[in-house]
């Protein structure tokens, strides 16, 4: 008897693999030729995208409640972008001989950084109401600075030429446009320089 009941249990899954497998090609019969089987069927989902518009990561933001919330997070986002750039920089100030021409620049004392405080004296007391000794001091104090701005950037030129050589003798930057960025840097107040100053007076490059 339970060699009978085993016999017949075999034979119910015989005959259930073959309706099964015979349910398969009759159906595959169907399909037309050419047919791709979806990922679905083969047992494989696609995993699903993240919504439009978002990063993987990204902080999802309320939109602002009123005009007044919008102006402060577009001030806050300007001055952001403000100290950011204060930081690091633009296009411009990337590559390796911008920082050697920057840090040239910053660790010495300029006679550019003067330049435009003593252009306003200069044009205070050139005015026609000035007494002439005034105006003879102010115009000799104007030709005196620019003739220091002038010897300033030849050594700032020249200093960087001689570092860029050494340092980088394969570069491809011109050399023309490096001293434009170093000496534009020079007759900048220190406090005003973009990038922030890496480097104190004084210090050795």
């Amino acid at each position: 008897m339970p060699s009978l009941f085993r016999r017949k249990s075999t034979d119910l899954v015989e005959e259930n693999v073959t309706l099964v497998t015979t349910s398969d090609e009759a159906t595959e019969a169907a399909r037309p030729r050419g047919y791709t089987p979806s990922k679905k069927e083969l047992g494989k989902e696609t995993p699903k995208r993240p919504s439009a518009g978002r990063r993987p990561g990204a902080v999802e933001t309320r939109p602002p409640a009123n005009k007044q919330e919008a102006r402060e997070r577009r001030r806050a986002a300007r001055a952001e972008a403000a100290a950011e750039f204060r930081r690091e920089g633009g296009p411009r100030d990337r590559g390796p001989e911008k920082v050697l021409a920057r840090n040239v620049v910053d660790s010495r004392r300029t006679v550019g950084t003067w330049f435009f405080g003593g252009a306003l004296i200069v044009l205070i007391g050139s005015s026609g109401a000035m007494p002439p000794v005034v105006r003879l001091v102010s115009n000799l104090l104007w030709g005196a600075l620019a003739l220091g701005v002038v010897v300033d950037s030849i050594l700032i030129s020249r200093r960087i030429r001689k570092l860029v050589q050494e340092r980088f003798p394969k570069t491809g930057q011109r050399m023309g446009s490096l001293y434009l960025y170093a000496i534009m840097r020079s007759i900048t107040f220190r406090r005003m320089r973009a990038p922030t100053p890496q480097v104190n007076i004084g210090d050795k490059i």
